[in-house]
């Protein structure tokens, strides 16, 4: 039965053009550093270990690329429509007044709008991870209602975002389009998670942002705590979406794509200490699935990985490189809020061609 299964699977591949699992062999991260604010990607052949292109330097700058003249949280992911590879980021630079790109510590006052402010994300398009399509998308230009109050309970608008962070994709396969969500905050309130949908050439929304996930609120009504960088992978009939509440992870389910969103009091992942950027990936022609986190609060960074397969119970598998861990790097460290998408021996052994002839 599996071995028809699979050449199923190959057959519909073949006929649509795009590749299924049967036909993956690799894998490719996209990750960003403090250094430089640039999008960096490495590869694997196993899911293991894993090789920065490159030499470790930004496949493409910040500064070329975002309204702010640096990137970070990239998110790498394949549309299950046509095959083409789309990268999400936040335009946002963290060390702008640092690195010279502006005078003031953030683009507007952070009095008004808190810690890292920005108003829009890059997205790429690209069906060979090597020529890009590019297109920059700004909320704070948005008419639409928000569905946010200030401290007077007056309707706050976009103009007024103060974050869109963490971009994440999904596929809605009732909707047949790819669903973005994202972490956004308005002036200095709390953070929550939003989506929309995408159009097919991943360069405009098709619709209004939408409330996905939020934190509880208290007895007022008031949000209690910040909700911050999702991912959603599907297992049989339920959606699994993985967050970050305050430094620490929440894995919630749901029967329905955008929702209501049920947290899981029993999830454990094993550690105490606070990290973000929760992704899910799959390994290949494996019934099982690797959560990748950030932990922001370490020095150097590194990413803490767990390896589930009923997505009940999950195993720690340690830090890259941290002596217990089966994962490591080979030539580059402080990766930091990376993502993991299946690609084909087709599609890596050219993306390393490539990147080998840039030397």
């Amino acid at each position: 039965m599996l071995l028809c299964a699979a050449f199923q699977l190959s057959m519909a591949s073949a006929k649509s053009g795009v590749p299924t699992e049967c036909d993956m062999a690799g894998y490719v991260m996209v990750y960003h550093k403090d250094a430089d604010h640039g999008l960096h990607m490495a590869y694997s052949w196993d899911g293991y270990t894993w090789t920065a292109l490159n030499d470790d330097r930004p496949i493409m700058a910040g500064d070329t690329i975002a309204v702010q003249k640096g990137i970070r949280d990239p998110y790498i992911f394949r549309n299950p429509k046509d095959g083409a590879f789309l990268v999400a980021m936040t335009d946002l630079h963290v060390f702008g007044q640092r690195d010279g790109v502006r005078t003031t510590e953030w683009e507007r006052d952070g009095k008004l709008y808190d810690w890292g402010n920005n108003r829009g994300l890059v997205l790429l398009r690209s069906k060979d991870l090597i020529h890009w399509h590019r297109t920059n998308l700004d909320f704070s230009s948005l008419t639409c209602p928000t569905a946010e109050v200030d401290g007077e309970r007056k309707p706050v608008s976009w103009k007024d975002v103060g974050c869109v962070w963490a971009p994440e994709m999904t596929f809605d396969e009732e909707r047949q389009q790819v669903m973005m969500h994202f972490t956004t905050r308005f002036f200095r309130g709390r953070n929550h998670i939003r989506y929309v949908y995408m159009n097919d050439d991943f360069s405009a929304m098709t619709s209004e942002p939408s409330l996905l996930f939020s934190a509880p609120r208290d007895e007022s009504g008031a949000f209690t705590k910040s909700m911050i960088d999702s991912d959603i992978i599907k297992i049989g009939d339920t959606y699994h979406l993985f967050t970050t509440e305050h430094g620490h992870p929440r894995h919630s389910t749901s029967p329905h794509l955008t929702g209501p969103y049920v947290i899981d009091p029993t999830f454990n992942d094993s550690l105490s200490a606070v990290h973000e950027a929760p992704m899910v990936w799959k390994l290949i022609g494996q019934h099982r699935w690797i959560l990748m986190q950030d932990r922001y609060s370490m020095q150097p960074h590194n990413f803490y990985f767990c390896e589930t397969e009923d997505f009940r119970t999950f195993h720690p598998l340690g830090y890259f490189d941290d002596g217990h861990s089966p994962l490591h790097r080979t030539n580059f460290s402080e990766q930091k809020h990376g993502a993991v998408v299946q690609v084909t021996k087709k599609e890596l052994r050219r993306l390393i061609k490539y990147w080998n002839s840039m030397k």
